[in-house]
Order: C-alpha cells, then structure tokens, then sequence
C-alpha cells in the first residue's frame, strides 16, 4: 500500500483539502473539499487521477461546501461518518475502512468538535481533520462540541496511536503544515497528560 498525499490550502479559513492517490492504480479520494475547487480539480486531471469517494471529516461548512459540486463533476458518492447532519451518500462508523485501488483508510470516529468527526489512518498517515491540528485542537463551542468527547478522543485513541504516523491536519493552523504523532505528544499543550477534569477546565478557559 503505497498513498500519494498532496495537501492544498484552499479559500481564507486556512483550511487543507486532500487529494489522496493510490500509486498502483491512480484511484484516488478526495478529503474535505471547500473552495477553490479548481486546484482540486488541476491536480487530479494534471496526475491522471480517477476520483472514487469524496470523504469528509466532519460536517461543518468549510469543509464540505464543495462536495456537490466536486461529486458532480467525479460522478462519485460521498462519505459521511453517520452522525453527520449534512446530505450524503455513504455511512460510515468507528473501525469501518475506505478502499481505493490497492489502499486503505481506517476511520477512527473522535468527537469533540462536533458529533460526526472521524479521523482517517493508514500508510503511515493520520488524516486528523480538526480534531487535532498541529500545535493545538478543534473548537468546542459549536453545536456538538464536548470537552469531555473531545478529551476522549485525544487521550484514548489518537494518543494510543503509532508515534511515526504523520499528521494531515483540518487547518494550516501549526508552525508546520503536517507533524508527527510523537512530536505533537511531545509539543502540544493539548496532548499533555491531565485529567479528564483538568482538560475540560483547560477548554473552557
């Protein structure tokens, strides 16, 4: 299994759509797609791409604003985790996998800033959406935002993750545009060990 990440910066929110290939047989998906759809679109027919799913980490606005049109344009489905609220084709649940050519994406559900938000793992990579973004984490003031889901989400799951995987964050919010899960143990004030109690108080300051 060998995946092709190529990370775009895309519209003024600071947000990252990615466009993640297959080598061996070019299939591709598409994470989060929002604005300036026509990178997307550059990149996939520049690589001769074929786009099998559009995948979205979580529902909010400025990560899903241009699946309509994007799935249009692939004639393709979109994949939701099944709390999402927004208009989908494809559930999908904690330990499901996305396959596309000879690749595969483990989705991980990690609420907390919202209900829907799943981050994807394999090859090497974490797909963290806002989650986790380097040198911090999601909001938690939206509807569905939780403190205690979100501490959940850290502390059980992405943290218990292998250290070398690389992090493919929501938003070019970091010092870098991707991390590490061992360096964003090591840096991130979100990822230091703490109670339950202490993470939400740490929050909601």
């Amino acid at each position: 299994m060998m995946m092709k990440v190529y990370q775009v910066a895309v519209g003024n929110m600071q947000n990252f759509t990615y466009v993640v290939a297959d080598t061996q047989t070019a299939e591709c998906i598409i994470i989060d797609p929002s604005w300036d759809l026509e990178k997307i679109q550059e990149i996939v027919s520049r690589k001769s791409l074929s786009v099998k799913y559009i995948v979205n980490t979580h529902h909010h606005f400025d990560h899903t604003v241009g699946n309509q049109a994007l799935a249009k344009a692939f004639g393709v489905k979109i994949i939701q985790h099944k709390n999402s609220e927004i208009e989908h084709d494809i559930d999908v649940t904690h330990g499901d996998t996305i396959s596309f050519g000879e690749s595969k994406l483990k989705v991980y559900h990690t609420p907390g800033h919202s209900l829907d938000s799943m981050c994807l793992v394999g090859d090497g990579k974490l797909f963290s959406g806002d989650t986790l973004f380097v040198g911090n984490c999601g909001r938690i003031d939206l509807p569905g935002g939780s403190a205690k889901d979100l501490y959940h989400s850290l502390f059980d799951i992405i943290y218990n993750l292998e250290d070398d995987l690389e992090i493919f964050p929501g938003h070019d919010y970091g010092s870098e545009p991707t991390s590490t899960v061992q360096r964003e143990k090591a840096t991130n004030f979100v990822l230091q060990k703490r109670s339950e109690d202490e993470f939400v108080q740490l929050m909601s300051g």
